[in-house]
């Protein structure tokens, strides 16, 4: 099997061969193994119970989706909803003294800010309420934390969920108006012809104004306070994913708030309120390495970073909201914005990523004129946003700096056991790390390529598509008319599943296009510096050092292929992974349908008598043999999703398994999937049920695995 080779450091004794890496002990729990064991999904489901990762199959049916109409329309209303004259930045530590400013203007506008304090004032006056009475009620309603139930961190996951599918959907319709209008431009002379190419410029204004649409958006109407599910330090990679959820609900502007609209409402008739009213605020500057600051920010209001501004700014919109969050000391939310640059291999992908980090609330507590940043030194609003007590505090690895690095301090020096898992079988390096005791990794081989067994042969490869470099006409593409006459991935951020399906179909090696076609995404490998390492009470685990987009390929569960009765020592294999395409084609036994129907070149597969048994005839066995994905573990609320995927040829029972995101997953979380047992579903040789707890430490925990 070739020589061996040790890949650690001083006299840790680790070896593996040249295409092997090490076997490992990945136990969920110190039990004993059970003494035999069935099939984990012969059993029915709860319905509650069932893994899902796609989108909710009612607001499919319900709200479905025509991507190829023109929904210009809508965008144009939506942009209506939003200002487009101001951009905000924040300074922090920083003492302005009025005394620096233009003595005349300076005069007017503080002249300004007492007159308008004065009509606050009255207004309250005339709603019958006393001002001190008004004030502490109001603080007690939205300043007390709120406890994030279990449903509102799933309501939470759901609606950036249906963001994201929306996203991918008219990102694709980008690129497909784009080819669309050069395939066109190449014949015709478009403006003589009179023709006129769609185009869709914004996927994620269009993904929002979808939502807005089907109602979608989680919290439409504006508050006061925290929203549930939304906890402090929680971080988002766009604006449109806040409005997704209603967090803020501008795209381009840095202050939301309620504008008069919000004093017709039964909430707020005849108590006195004075709008418009500040509910939250983006900081787009810089972030400093002092959290001390974050306790304390000097804000520069609308127009403050606009360095072409040739005019004094007036108290009004987002200024004057802010100005009357004062006067009835609402707190606003603060959310955090800086540009988020991860590793080398992170910056190949051009995903361009700007974090923004949820700061929690803050109260508006002093406002003033000062210069702003243009030339000409025209005068704008500042504001001092302190923020309230009483609120979980903002760890340093919740607030990362402009240059895209976290300020983390790791507890105990990470202990390198092993340089490279896979010696140089993938593309990046994949180290195995152990802080917690002296465990190493032993009698495991590393591959990249599944093991065929030699009393199993693979079907002959599929005849392919006849497209030429790329495929980029879905409406030409042989591969692309198995699934649905579109292609199931999209070039963002280097390459994402739109959504889950049944099956994906990609092109193979019979096919015409190259290795950088669009629908070959599974199989360029492992694209993201994925580390093993040791946690306390789960045996080893995975995570990666880089942000890992929703929908992108992490990597594919590989071992020995063998057949499903053939399994020998089943009882002390955790490695088993079943390959029941067929099953869930069928949703027999409890499985969960994806979306998309089958093509017609599989559906003869299905109709086999053979389907009609829960327990799938193939499966893969990474006991011995595998790569980094058998070290990942269970999570009853993981982030990542299984996905069947056929290449080579069009034989289900025999489909490649992918490892993709379901979520966004922020640098150093855990990787996770749902292993899928059935409750009650494993025996020993006597038929008595065996339990396994379950140690995944989620909101979601079911306390068993099986």
């Amino acid at each position: 099997m070739g020589s061996d080779k040790s890949l650690c450091n001083g006299t840790l004794d680790v070896y593996v061969t040249k295409k092997f890496g090490q076997r490992v002990q990945k136990m969920v729990s110190e039990e004993c193994p059970v003494k035999k064991r069935c099939s984990p999904r012969l059993r029915k489901i709860p319905e509650g119970k069932k893994p899902f990762y796609g989108p909710p199959r009612k607001a499919s049916q319900q709200h479905p989706i025509d991507f190829i109409t023109s929904d210009a329309a809508k965008l144009e209303s939506l942009l209506e909803l939003h200002e487009k004259d101001a951009v905000s930045v924040v300074e922090r530590k920083i003492k302005c003294s009025p005394t620096s400013c233009k003595p005349n203007i300076l005069k007017s506008m503080v002249t300004a800010l007492d007159a308008s304090a004065s009509a606050s004032a009255s207004c309250i006056t005339k709603g019958g309420l006393d001002s001190a009475t008004e004030k502490k009620s109001l603080d007690c309603c939205v300043t007390s934390y709120v406890t994030h139930t279990r449903n509102d961190k799933a309501r939470v996951k759901k609606a950036l969920r249906i963001y994201n599918k929306y996203y991918l959907h008219f990102f694709q319709e980008q690129g497909v108006c784009k080819y669309d209008g050069k395939r066109l431009a190449k014949h015709l002379d478009l403006k003589k012809e009179g023709i006129c190419v769609r185009s869709i410029k914004r996927p994620d204004l269009k993904a929002i104004s979808k939502m807005l649409e089907f109602n979608e958006v989680l919290y439409p109407t504006k508050r006061f306070g925290h929203l549930p599910g939304i906890d402090i330090g929680y971080q988002f990679y766009s604006r449109a994913e806040m409005v997704a959820l209603g967090l803020h609900s501008h795209w381009l502007n840095d202050i939301d708030y309620m504008g008069e609209s919000y004093s017709k409402m039964e909430e707020f008739k005849g108590k006195g309120y004075t709008f418009p009213l500040a509910v939250a605020v983006v900081l787009s500057a810089q972030c400093e390495d002092d959290l001390d600051n974050l306790e304390d920010i000097v804000y520069i209001g609308q127009g403050g970073n606009d360095v072409m501004v040739n005019k004094h700014r007036k108290m009004a919109c987002g200024d004057l909201a802010l100005k009357n969050s004062i006067e009835h000391c609402v707190p606003v939310r603060v959310v955090g914005g800086h540009r988020h640059t991860s590793t080398r291999e992170h910056q190949s992908l051009s995903l361009g990523l700007r974090l923004y980090t949820y700061y929690g609330l803050y109260k508006v507590s002093e406002c003033w004129p000062a210069e702003g940043v243009s030339a000409s030194g025209m005068l704008v609003y500042k504001y001092r946003l302190k923020r309230l007590q009483g609120q979980p505090k903002l760890t340093t690895n919740q607030v990362q700096c402009s240059n895209g690095r976290s300020s983390r301090v790791p507890i105990k020096a990470p202990e390198l056991v092993c340089l490279d898992i896979t010696e140089g079988q993938e593309d990046v390096c994949i180290p195995v790390i152990n802080t917690i005791d002296d465990t190493i990794i032993t009698g495991f081989t590393y591959t990249k390529y599944n093991q065929v067994l030699s009393n199993l042969s693979l079907p002959t490869n599929a005849q392919g598509c006849e497209c030429k470099g790329n495929c980029t006409d879905p409406r030409t593409c042989a591969c692309a008319k198995l699934n649905g006459f579109d292609f199931p991935y999209v070039r963002s951020s280097g390459g994402r599943l739109i959504e889950a399906k049944d099956v994906v179909f990609e092109c193979g090696p019979n096919c015409g296009c190259g290795p950088g076609c669009i629908n070959r995404i599974s199989q360029r490998g492992i694209k993201y510096q994925l580390e093993v390492f040791r946690t306390s009470n789960r045996g080893w685990a995975v995570r990666s050092k880089d942000f890992i987009p929703c929908g992108a390929p992490v990597c594919e569960y590989i071992g020995e292929l063998r057949r499903t009765n053939e399994l020998d020592n089943v009882a002390e294999n955790d490695y088993i992974f079943e390959i029941d395409c067929c099953q869930t084609i069928k949703g027999i036994g409890g499985r969960e349908r994806r979306l998309g129907d089958v093509s017609e070149s599989v559906s003869s597969q299905l109709d086999e008598k053979s389907m009609n048994e829960g327990e799938a005839e193939f499966c893969i066995d990474a006991g011995r043999v595998g790569n980094v994905a058998r070290f990942i573990n269970h999570s009853c609320d993981p982030n990542l999703f299984v996905q069947c995927v056929l290449s080579e040829h069009h034989h289900l029972r025999l489909a490649r398994i992918l490892l993709f995101a379901s979520d966004n997953i922020p640098p150093m979380q855990e990787l996770t999937y749902d292993y899928g047992y059935a409750l009650d579903s494993v025996v020993d040789n006597n038929g008595t049920v065996r339990t396994l707890p379950c140690h995944c430490g989620t909101s979601d925990c079911r306390n068993r695995l099986y």
